[in-house]
């Protein structure tokens, strides 16, 4: 038995309201992948590569904190560029580093040099002299290097016994010759805005920049009630400051300097995305964000993967 005709609007409505319906639409992501760059290991809190989110549609980097020129013995002494490791070698070994890099094809690894303090002391840069310095941290680094499956180095020192000359000589022939023999495919430095510190990099950035990709600057070192514009206005003068360099902004983990994600940081990150500027971002540290369940760095990856 046949049913009755249906009027025309009730066939048609069914391909009507699909039509009208509200599309949702998924995450467009830049073909050329952002960079997000994580310190790791320095306050030997337990983390893990694998602790730690990655986004498969960003570079990402992990810095491995610290290698100094310091003994490991108590109180330690200057080197003079003989470099031992300073990280959490138990949860951060070399298998360590294969694994995370065989899981994710994206990742690398690099260790930063020098950092704040060692055993609660100033980590001094303290050269004899070039050519003695460069010999034996190029010598000591490739060791390490080599041993961990490597990638770059990051330069994190901040303070000096050594003038802006001779350590833009020292850390500048030191990158280019691990460049030049492939030990390392890139390099970064990790300046903030303090005067000495600051005419330390610059000076290495005026005759060495060549050798230089990227500028991880500790925003974070700025006062914590920095707000958005002010974030803004530190940006443009630092990408002056380095005038050509790739930017990298900035949080720290426990929000206890500088403009933090809880205040704006994201804001002014969509701002210099929607400028073009954004170039990346980096995080000091993996072992407070442990706790803290990486909340942050998951929206930083998001936000770098998106496009424009």
């Amino acid at each position: 038995m046949s049913s009755p005709d249906l009027p025309i609007f009730l066939v048609l409505l069914p391909t009507l309201l699909l039509l009208l319906a509200p599309k949702t639409q998924a995450i467009q992501y830049s073909s050329q992948n952002k960079l997000f760059s994580e310190y790791i290991g320095a306050e030997f809190k337990g983390v893990k590569f694998s602790d730690v989110p990655i986004n498969p549609h960003v570079d990402f980097h992990f810095i491995l904190s610290f290698a100094i020129d310091y003994t490991t013995s108590s109180p330690p002494t200057p080197t003079n560029g003989n470099f031992n490791i300073f990280w959490d070698t138990n949860n951060l070994s070399p298998s360590d580093v294969v694994s995370i890099k065989h899981q994710h094809s994206n990742v690398k690894v690099a260790l930063s040099l020098g950092g704040d303090s060692v055993f609660s002391q100033p980590a001094n840069f303290t050269p004899v002299s070039v050519d003695s310095w460069v010999a034996n941290a190029v010598s000591s680094l490739t060791k390490i290097i080599t041993r961990y499956n490597l990638d770059g180095i990051d330069i994190d020192y901040e303070h000096f016994l050594a003038d802006p000359k001779t350590f833009a000589e020292c850390i500048g022939k030191l990158l280019t010759t691990l460049k030049k023999k492939r030990v390392i495919s890139f390099a970064s430095i990790a300046p903030f805005d303090n005067e000495d510190v600051q005419s330390h990099y610059l000076a290495l950035w005026k005759k060495y920049a060549r050798v230089i990709d990227t500028v991880n600057f500790q925003f974070y070192a700025y006062d914590n009630t920095t707000t958005v514009s002010q974030f803004l206005k530190y940006f443009d003068k630092q990408s002056r400051n380095y005038t050509g360099g790739e930017i990298m902004t900035s949080f720290i983990s426990d929000g206890s300097k500088g403009l933090t994600p809880a205040h704006g940081f994201f804001d002014a990150c969509e701002r210099l995305r929607k400028e073009g500027k954004l170039r990346g971002v980096f995080v000091w540290c993996a072992d407070d964000s442990k706790s803290r369940g990486f909340r942050y760095e998951k929206r930083s990856q998001v936000l770098l993967a998106m496009k424009r």
